[in-house]
C-alpha cells in the first residue's frame, strides 16, 4: 500500500495524474481544440492561434460561461494536426472547473509550441484522431465534442463527410472554426463536409487576426450550450443544405 501511495504522489506531483480505472469525472462538456499547422499556416498566423486561443481562456465571458457550466466544470484537450499522419496532443486533458484553472490553461497556451511545419490539410485524419481521444480520458461528459479549425479543405484524400457522419453516430458532435483568409467559401465546405450532431454550427474568422474574436464566441456558445437532443442532424441532409463550393 505504502508503494501504491509514492507511485501515485510521484504521478501528481509530475502533473501525470490519470483517475483510476471506472472513476470518471463528470462534466457538463468534454472538448478537443484541434489546431491546423498545415503547411498553408505560416509562422505568425500559426502564433495568432495559439495566442488567440489563451487569450480567450482569460476572457471575462469564457471563464463566465465555464462557472456556469455546473459543478463538474468542463474538460478540455488541444491537440495539432497537419497532414495524413500528422496529429498530435499538444496538452492533456485538463480540468477547467474555474477562474484559475482557465488562467493556467491559457498559460501553457501562450508558450504552445508549433507540432508541424509543413503538410497536406488532412482534416479527416485529424478528426478520427481527435474523436479516438474520449475513450479512457478520465471524464463522463453531458457532452462530447470536436473543435477542429483550419484555413482550407481536405487535400490529402481522406472521405472528410463519411468520417464525420461515423463519428456523429458515436455520439460526438463537431463544430468548426473555418479561417476564409485563403479560401472565402469555406465556411460552406465546413457546413457540408465537417460539422456535425446535435447544435453543430461553424464560426467564422475572417482571417487569422480575427481568429482570437471568434474562438471567443465559439467557445461561449459551446461551453453554455444545452445538451440537446430530437435536433435532425442527418449528415446527408446537412451536406445537400450547404454543397461544397
Amino acid at each position: 500500500m505504502g508503494i501504491l501511495r509514492s507511485l501515485l504522489a510521484a504521478g501528481v506531483s509530475a502533473g501525470l495524474w490519470v483517475a483510476p480505472a471506472g472513476a470518471e469525472t463528470p462534466v457538463a462538456l468534454e472538448l478537443v481544440l484541434a489546431l491546423d499547422t498545415s503547411e498553408s499556416v505560416n509562422a505568425e498566423e500559426f502564433a495568432l492561434q495559439a495566442r488567440g486561443l489563451a487569450a480567450a481562456f482569460v476572457h471575462p465571458r469564457v471563464q463566465q460561461a465555464i462557472a456556469r457550466a455546473g459543478e463538474g466544470g468542463v474538460a478540455i484537450a488541444v491537440t495539432q494536426w497537419a497532414g495524413f499522419r500528422e496529429q498530435t496532443v499538444s496538452i492533456a486533458w485538463t480540468h477547467l472547473r474555474g477562474e484559475a484553472d482557465a488562467e493556467a490553461l491559457a498559460a501553457r497556451l501562450a508558450g504552445l509550441e508549433r507540432a508541424y511545419i509543413g503538410g497536406g490539410t488532412g482534416i479527416a485524419a485529424a478528426l478520427t484522431h481527435a474523436a479516438a481521444l474520449f475513450a479512457g480520458n478520465g471524464f463522463d461528459g453531458q457532452r462530447r465534442v470536436i473543435d477542429l479549425s483550419g484555413d482550407g479543405r481536405e487535400n490529402r484524400g481522406g472521405d472528410v463527410a463519411s468520417v464525420r457522419d461515423a463519428i456523429v453516430a458515436q455520439g460526438i458532435g463537431i463544430n468548426g472554426l473555418p479561417i476564409l483568409n485563403e479560401d472565402r467559401f469555406l465556411y460552406y465546405y465546413y457546413r457540408g463536409n465537417v460539422i456535425g450532431g446535435p447544435g453543430a454550427f461553424a464560426e467564422i474568422a475572417n482571417d487569422y487576426e480575427d481568429f482570437a474574436n471568434a474562438i471567443v464566441e465559439k467557445l461561449v456558445r459551446e461551453i453554455g450550450a444545452p445538451a440537446l437532443s430530437g435536433v435532425p442532424t442527418s449528415a446527408g441532409d446537412m451536406a445537400a443544405l450547404f454543397p461544397q463550393r
